[in-house]
Formats: C-alpha cells, sequence, structure tokens
C-alpha cells in the first residue's frame, strides 16, 4: 500500500478478531481493535456494535477508516430447530450477526467513498450457505449469516465503481471460544481475512471468499 491506512476491526477482544488486528498491524496498517466492553486488553476503542450512539461515538472518535472488518459475531442457538428455536435468540443473533454489520459500515463506509478508497469485509459462515444448505441445527445463526451475504452484495453493487471492495470471507471452523474443537487456528483464518482486507484496486468486490479463493454463496 502506498500510504499508511486506518483499519478498525469490531470484536476484536479476542479470538478471530484479535488474530486479524495483529496480522493487519503487522502488515503496517494502523489499527483500531474495538470491543463493546471498555478496558479490554489490547482493545483502543469502545464499540458495541448494537447499540446506534456506541457506533456513531466510535465514529467521531476514529475518524477516518480505510479498512472495516466487521468481525463481531455471536452464536447463540446451536442444538435448536427452525420449529422449535427460541424467537428471541434468532432476533438476538440477526441484531449482532446483521444489524451490527450494517450500523457499522453506514458509520464509516460513507467516508470511503467520498475519498475514493476502501475496503470492507464481513466475516461469514458457510452456515448461512445456499449453495451447501443453511445449518438448520443454529437457525438463528444460519439466517444472519445469510442475511449478511445479502448485505454484502448489496454494498458491493452500490460501491460499484468507488473505490470501495466489499467482499464477505468464510473461514471455516475455526477454534475460537465459539469454536473450541475446531482445528483451524485463528491466525489461519485471520489471513483469509486480512486478504480480502488488503486486495489490490482491480481486486473483486461482491463476492465470498475461501482460503483466498471464490466460492459460490
Amino acid at each position: 500500500m502506498p500510504e499508511q491506512r486506518t483499519a478498525l476491526v469490531t470484536g476484536a477482544n479476542r479470538g478471530l478478531g484479535q488474530a486479524v488486528a495483529a496480522e493487519l498491524a503487522r502488515r503496517g496498517l494502523r489499527v483500531v481493535p474495538t470491543s463493546r466492553q471498555p478496558g479490554e486488553a489490547g482493545v483502543s476503542q469502545v464499540l458495541d456494535v448494537t447499540d446506534a450512539a456506541s457506533v456513531r461515538s466510535a465514529g467521531e472518535q476514529v475518524g477516518e477508516v480505510d479498512v472495516l472488518i466487521c468481525n463481531a459475531g455471536v452464536l447463540l442457538d446451536p442444538g435448536n430447530d427452525p420449529l422449535s428455536v427460541p424467537l428471541d435468540l434468532v432476533e438476538r443473533s440477526l441484531a449482532v450477526n446483521l444489524l451490527g454489520g450494517w450500523r457499522v459500515a453506514q458509520t464509516f463506509l460513507p467516508g470511503m467513498i467520498a475519498r475514493g478508497w476502501g475496503r470492507v469485509v464481513f466475516v461469514s459462515s458457510d452456515a448461512g450457505s445456499y449453495d451447501r444448505g443453511l445449518f438448520t441445527g443454529a437457525p438463528g445463526y444460519s439466517v444472519s449469516k445469510a442475511a449478511l451475504n445479502g448485505l454484502t452484495m448489496m454494498l458491493a453493487s452500490h460501491t460499484k465503481g468507488s473505490g470501495v471492495l466489499v467482499n464477505a470471507v468464510n473461514p471455516g471452523p475455526t477454534r475460537t471460544r465459539m469454536m473450541p474443537m475446531a482445528e483451524r487456528s485463528v491466525e489461519e483464518s485471520a489471513n483469509d481475512i486480512v486478504h480480502a482486507a488488503t486486495l489490490p484496486d482491480d481486486g473483486p468486490s461482491g463476492i465470498l471468499l475461501e482460503n483466498g479463493q471464490p466460492a459460490p454463496w
């Protein structure tokens, strides 16, 4: 990159978000790791993606952001099915996984468009894949990620030709608090996300990436 860019990472207090923030910093970006709780180790900015005032305040305090990693997410309903899952869990899943990323994008993406350069990455999941079939064992989570994929495509279409690239990444099962038994390390998955965050100007927009390669929605 010809100049130092500023990257903001949501949910960067642990796990995948923390690893993404570390890798972006290693590659020379100025990184703003965020978390909804103040005082988290390694976090420089409070940002609760479900709270409009918190997101607005973060936007005012951080200023210009060139790279936005929407990583904050929850898995609240494993072991449920679509006909018995408590709908309050579905609502909370959508509030964080879909509306949280949407809210943050509304705050930071217009500035990218105005400056003519930006990268937005939504952390998705194959649980929300139409190609593979939405995972019914965590229905709220799966629907929220399918909707996030739709948001990715819509924002990419809206920003076409602006210099802003908007993509989603499926990191696959990754060893975090959400999936402690997964084989893939957070460092491996973080590299995939950082790849999408540092695409060249002629890179793709509006696609799902897995292992650095385009994948079907």
